[in-house]
């Protein structure tokens, strides 16, 4: 199959794709052999596919039920995907108008993906949050 996020299924416009939900060009699917959380999967997919420019500000995204049905889940875990991007300020829904890719600056994401890498870093170090905010202080401190 390919990249699942801009692979050569991805070509078409909005529309349901093999085992997934094509969004600009972008085919949102899940892995069941994959050890990872269905919603993580596809919040991976989401931001990478904003990181890179393929999914720009301002795209639509689907409903979120048409999101559960095309990609083969829960509208529960549709539902906490969109509502985590939103918290994370990659999505905005904009109520009845659907949910859409948040208008950002290139500062703004840059910043977001640095704390991202830095997160899966101090995790994968084994440090709390707590822990890992104190060593963001720590270096901010030591530039001064």
């Amino acid at each position: 199959m390919g990249d699942p996020v801009t692979g050569p299924e991805a070509a078409g416009a909005d529309a349901r794709g093999p085992g997934g939900a094509r969004v600009a060009g972008v085919v949102l699917s899940v892995d069941p052999a994959s050890g990872e959380p269905p919603f993580r999967q596809l919040m991976s997919q989401i931001v990478e596919a904003t990181r890179r420019g393929v999914l720009t500000p301002g795209t639509r995204l689907p409903a979120v039920r048409t999101l559960a049905e095309n990609v083969g889940i829960s509208t529960a875990t549709a539902a906490k995907v969109y509502r985590e991007l939103e918290d994370g300020g990659v999505l905005e829904g904009r109520g009845r108008s659907g949910t859409f890719i948040a208008e950002t600056d290139a500062a703004a994401a840059a910043l977001a993906r640095a704390a991202e890498l830095f997160a899966d870093r101090a995790a994968a170090a084994g440090a709390g949050v707590e822990d890992a905010v104190d060593a963001v202080r720590t270096a901010f401190a030591h530039r001064a």
